[in-house]
């Protein structure tokens, strides 16, 4: 992405520098609007035009949960529709994105950037009780426990049948 980089960076690569660098930058953020992840890829490009595919790398091509059309990559995630992050291990995607890039090599980005994948390996191993806690569908786990706390299962059940013919 640097202007003065002699290394060809690919359009997937670019979103996912500047979706790393976002999320770097603004840890508190759990994900970015797509016009957040364009003004900061076009921030990264600096006075050279910001190649015309990233916005629809950014939009569907990158994006593992969504079908791939072309694009196959598996490097970020919809959180929300326009909402995008990195993909994180245990995410879930189209089944046609199977074995597909997550991130960039350290040989594909500028070495200006190769600390960004010192930090995705920390931050896409993070704790996942974390995730789970901050994440609304699994944070419902045992939720309804309460329910029947003061009695067991079988009795509870035949409590809601009584009467039942």
């Amino acid at each position: 992405m640097a202007v003065t980089s002699a290394i060809p960076t690919k359009v997937a690569d670019e979103v996912w520098l500047a979706v790393a660098l976002l999320h770097r930058e603004h840890p508190d953020k759990p994900d970015f609007s797509i016009q957040e992840v364009m003004q900061r890829a076009t921030q990264e490009a600096g006075r050279r035009p910001l190649r015309p595919g990233v916005y629809v790398h950014v939009v569907q091509q990158c994006v593992a949960n969504r079908p791939p059309n072309p694009g196959r990559y598996r490097m970020l995630f919809e959180t929300a529709p326009g909402r995008r992050r990195l993909f994180r291990n245990g995410d879930t995607y189209d089944p046609a994105r199977e074995g597909t890039k997550t991130a960039p090599t350290r040989e594909e980005i500028p070495p200006e950037y190769g600390d960004l994948l010192d930090w995705y390996r920390d931050w896409n191993q993070d704790n996942v009780e974390d995730r789970i806690k901050n994440d609304p569908l699994l944070a419902l786990r045992g939720s309804g426990k309460q329910l029947w706390a003061d009695e067991h299962a079988d009795e509870y059940v035949r409590r809601l049948r009584e009467g039942w013919e």
